[in-house]
């Protein structure tokens, strides 16, 4: 066996030893914890030799996660403080993000002079957000009553914790709340979809300028976008840092055992939304003929981008570079997945239909199926407006609670461990808005990923040459 190739099962040799010390400790105990300290570190140190042999920003970021597990749990003191790297990465992406949809969403509008596909595409991207939210809260309801999660909780204290301020929302505030007043506030905020509003009707206003006035515009639009492009390449090299210390703040934050009175509510989560794939976003992959596994190809960085980083924003520059290598236009990108962050949160809309009706079974509150159906219109409602603060789904079941006369303790429980819900349902969103572009761009004739395959052949064979 050569050096190259046993080092490449080395982490697989760790893995397995450390597994059946655990494994052993079990049934057995008084296994030292030195030796499981000593068994994790050796294999900790072997994956990232691998990391470094093959060189892949995929399994970068894997291993930079698997590090930031082990450095949380085995030296919390110190990955207590490792929050910033996940802070400068999400601030580093979030430079990008209003640049890009600006860019991008202009170009589409303005160089292809159709204000009526604008109007079409934005009425058919609602038609679709709204039927498969409402799947999804189905699916959430139905996964809490089937495994009764929520049934004999103990009320657990997490002193440390604190929910984030954030004003109750009426219907005026919510329509209010898309429109942007300032633009330079808007994007200082990182409110998306009044962004997406701007953009939108910049675009429009581009269109009706004289094309020799029009033209520079356009050609600076589309070089930006191009630009933008280059520039998330160039920082997706800082995300297994940003992995790494989101991973290991969270672990050093809440600890290990903060998780067994709630594993039952993570469980019910991660299978309901792995249910919501394969029953919903399948089959409208399947219908569209989408090509599932150059899809599974694309997204799959996009999509472990937003699971190890708890955050869908920290994959939207990632997820439309995806999504245009596989065939949907530009300007349907550009229009569709800004707009689906603010309305087609799929792991969001599951997780709160779910996590309500958890609150009530905690503290032992029969909940009617009629009620039940209420409570969900009132959080679809109430969760419009509020994208990208942190936290705001708590905040929202909180007001929730308050309106149905329920107690608030469980869901300061849920805040214990509301990082490791966030990674599902942000990997949830991230997809369900990959996905939502192909199928406005297939609804509008115009969803090519034979054509994008070839495309892409042919810039490979030209690089090679």
């Amino acid at each position: 066996m050569n050096i190259s190739r046993f080092f490449n099962i080395l982490p697989f040799i760790f893995i397995t030893i450390t597994g059946a010390l655990y494994l052993v400790n079990f049934f057995f105990g008084d296994i030292p914890e030195n030796l499981f300290f000593a068994c994790r570190w050796l294999f900790i140190i072997s994956i990232i030799i691998f990391a470094f042999k093959k060189k892949n920003l995929t399994i970068w970021i894997f291993v930079a996660l698997l590090v930031g597990a082990c450095l949380g749990y085995d030296f919390p003191g110190v990955s207590g403080k490792l929050d910033i790297l996940s802070k400068v990465f999400l601030k580093l992406i979030k430079t990008i993000i209003a640049p890009l949809i600006f860019a991008t969403l202009v170009h589409g509008i303005a160089s292809h002079s159709d204000i009526k596909q604008v109007g079409r595409m934005g009425w058919k991207s609602l038609v679709y957000f709204e039927i498969v939210t409402t799947f999804a809260l189905f699916i959430g309801l139905a996964a809490i009553n089937l495994t009764q999660a929520g049934v004999g909780t103990k009320k657990i204290n997490i002193a440390h914790e604190q929910l984030p301020q954030v004003a109750s929302q009426s219907w005026e505030d919510i329509v209010l709340h898309i429109f942007p007043e300032n633009i330079a506030k808007s994007v200082a905020e990182g409110q998306v979809l009044q962004i997406v509003i701007f953009s939108i009707l910049f675009g429009v206003a581009l269109i009706m300028v004289t094309k020799e006035k029009r033209m520079y515009l356009v050609n600076f639009t589309d070089s930006l976008a191009d630009t933008m492009f280059k520039f998330t390449n160039i920082i997706m090299y800082f995300a297994p840092f940003g992995v790494l210390g989101a991973m290991a703040y969270t672990i050093a934050h809440m600890g290990l055992d903060a998780l067994i009175p709630l594993i039952k509510l993570l469980l019910t989560l991660y299978g309901a939304l792995i249910v919501f794939v394969l029953i919903v976003f399948l089959p409208i992959a399947l219908l569209i003929k989408m090509p599932i596994k150059r899809f599974i190809k694309e997204i799959k960085d996009v999509a472990f981008l937003a699971f190890s980083t708890a955050s869908s924003e920290a994959a939207l520059p990632k997820a439309m570079i995806a999504m245009e290598r596989l065939g949907v236009p530009r300007k349907v990108i550009a229009f569709v997945m800004p707009t689906g962050y603010s309305f087609n949160l799929d792991g969001t809309t599951l997780y709160l239909s779910l996590a309500i009706i958890f609150v009530a079974q905690a503290t032992g509150v029969h909940v009617s199926f009629t009620t039940q159906l209420i409570m969900i219109l009132t959080l679809i409602v109430t969760s419009k407006g509020v994208a990208g603060v942190p936290r705001a789904s708590l905040v929202i079941l909180m007001g929730t609670a308050s309106t149905f006369n329920l107690q608030e303790w469980p869901i300061l429980m849920i805040l214990g461990i509301d990082t490791l819900m966030d990674m599902a349902r942000a990997t949830v969103n991230v997809i369900g808005n990959c996905l939502a572009t192909a199928v406005i761009a297939r609804w509008e004739g115009e969803f090519d990923p034979e054509g994008a395959e070839k495309k892409l052949l042919e810039e490979e064979n030209v690089q090679k040459a």
